[in-house]
C-alpha cells in the first residue's frame, strides 16, 4: 500500500490559512496586489476599524500578537501531524511483522535467539514466526505470500526460484553441512560399506537423498546397489532406528543426537559433510543445507525491513555460539528437540553459520553445481540466474 503524500496536506494548510496571517503582520506598507493582494487590504482596513490595528507607522497590538501566535502556533501544529502520519511521499507503508518461517531443525535453530528477543520485545522490528516439520508447508504458505521469509533447505530454494520464474531471492546461507549416518553397527566406517545395506533417510529427491546418492557414486557404488527407505520425517527414522539398532539410519541434527541419546546401543557412524569434503577436495565446493529466502515483492518493497533481518539474524547465530547453554535452553524450549542436555550436546554439530553477499554467492553456486551435475531436477531443472543471490 502506498502513502500519500503529506506535503499535499501540507500545502492545503498554509496556502488557505496564510492570507489570515497576513493581515495581522501588516506594518503600514502597501500590500499589493496578485492573488490575495486585494483581499488582504480590505481585511487590513476592516480590522483596523475595529481598532485590532493601529494606523500611523503601523505596529500590532497586543490582541494582533496573541492572534498571530495562535495561528501560526496551529498552523504549525497540524504541518507536524500531517508529516508525522504519513512520514513520506510514495513509500510503502512498513509492515505490521515480518512473517518468518523455518524448519523444525538447524534452519530455526540460528532463529531462536531472535524469537526470544522479539517475545521480550527487545527485536528491532516486529517478527511473527512458524515453525513447520516439512519444506512443504513453507512452501505453500511462502507462494501464498503468507510468509515475507523462509529458512528452506538450498536445493528446495532453487527449485522454488524456477518454478516461481524468479520470485524469490536468497539473502544468506544459515547451516552448512548437518547430516550424519546413526547405527548400532559399529562396523560402518565409510561409504563403502553401504554396499548391499538398507539405508532409511526421509523424503525421495530431498537433500539427504542427492547428497547420499552423489557420495556413493563418487566412491564408485553405484546407489541401486544399496535398498534407499524413504520416511516423512526425521522422527520417523529415529523411531525405527530406536526399534531396530542395527539398521542404518541418515539423519540431519539434532536428530542424530536425540536417537543417540534415546538409546545408548546408537552411535553416529558417519560425518556426511566430512566425506563431502574428502570427495570435493581443499578446492571444492562445501556441503550448503539451508539458505534463507525472501519474496521478491516484499524485498522490493520493504527493503530496509529485510536489511535489519539480515542483520538481527547474524546477531542470534553469533549470541548461539557465545552462549551454547542459554541457545540449549531456547532450543528445547521452542520444542526442537526435547531436553536442553541433548540440544546441549547436538549445538556443536549443527553447523550454524551465517554467510551473506558474495561468500553467500560462491558457497552456494558451488553446491548446486555439484547438484545439478549429479542431476538437473535436483535444482528444478537449471541452475538460477545471478538475480537469484542477494548482494547488497
Amino acid at each position: 500500500m502506498m502513502r500519500r503524500c503529506p506535503w499535499d496536506g501540507v500545502v492545503f494548510i498554509w496556502f488557505f490559512n496564510l492570507p489570515l496571517l497576513y493581515p495581522l503582520c501588516y506594518n503600514g506598507q502597501e500590500t499589493g496586489s496578485g492573488l490575495w493582494g486585494g483581499w488582504m487590504q480590505e481585511a487590513l482596513f476592516r480590522k483596523a476599524r475595529a481598532g485590532n490595528i493601529n494606523r500611523g507607522k503601523g505596529y500590532m497590538n497586543k490582541t494582533g500578537k496573541r492572534i498571530l501566535f495562535g495561528k501560526i502556533l496551529a498552523l504549525a501544529i497540524l504541518t507536524s501531524l500531517v508529516l508525522g502520519v504519513n512520514g513520506g511521499c510514495g513509500r510503502p507503508a512498513e509492515p505490521a511483522a515480518i512473517r518468518v518461517g523455518g524448519l523444525k531443525g538447524p534452519t530455526t535453530i540460528g532463529l531462536v535467539f531472535l524469537q526470544e528477543w522479539s517475545v521480550q520485545g527487545q527485536a528491532s522490528q516486529t517478527y511473527t514466526f512458524t515453525m513447520a516439520a516439512a519444506a512443504e508447508e513453507l512452501l505453500s504458505l511462502l507462494v501464498k505470500e503468507e510468509l515475507d521469509i523462509a529458512l528452506l533447505p538450498a536445493n528446495v530454494a532453487s527449485v522454488l526460484y524456477n518454478k516461481t520464474e524468479g520470485g524469490v531471492t536468497v539473502i544468506d546461507v544459515n547451516t552448512l553441512g548437518v547430516l550424519y549416518l546413526v547405527s548400532g553397527d559399529r562396523e560402518i566406517t565409510g561409504p563403502e560399506n553401504l554396499r548391499g545395506r538398507t539405508v532409511y533417510l526421509t523424503g525421495k529427491g530431498t537433500t539427504p537423498d542427492y547428497v547420499l546418492q552423489y557420495l556413493l557414486r563418487a566412491n564408485g557404488i553405484d546407489p541401486s546397489s544399496c535398498v534407499l527407505e524413504y520416511r516423512s520425517e526425521s522422527a520417523e527414522v529415529a523411531a525405527l532406528l530406536e526399534q531396530y539398532p542395527q539398521a542404518l539410519g541418515l539423519l540431519p541434527q539434532p536428530f542424530a543426537t536425540a536417537a543417540c541419546a534415546q538409546n545408548q546401543a546408537l552411535n553416529i557412524v558417519m560425518d556426511l559433510n566430512e566425506q563431502w569434503n574428502l570427495v570435493q577436495g581443499e578446492e571444492g565446493h562445501r556441503m550448503v543445507t539451508g539458505v534463507t529466502l525472501v519474496r521478491n515483492g516484499f524485498l522490493q518493497e520493504h527493503p530496509e525491513a529485510v536489511e535489519t533481518f539480515l542483520q538481527d539474524h547474524a546477531a542470534s547465530v553469533t549470541a548461539i555460539r557465545e552462549d551454547p547453554d542459554g541457545g540449549a535452553r531456547l532450543v528445547a524450549a521452542a520444542g526442537i528437540v526435547a531436553g536442553e542436555s541433548v540440544a546441549r550436546e547436538a549445538l556443536p554439530y549443527c553447523n550454524i553459520t551465517y554467510l551473506e553477499g558474495e561468500e553467500m554467492r560462491q558457497a552456494l553456486a558451488g553446491y548446486l553445481q555439484v547438484l545439478f551435475e549429479q542431476d538437473p531436477l535436483a535444482v528444478g531443472g537449471a541452475l538460477p540466474g545471478e538475480d537469484f543471490y542477494h548482494i547488497p
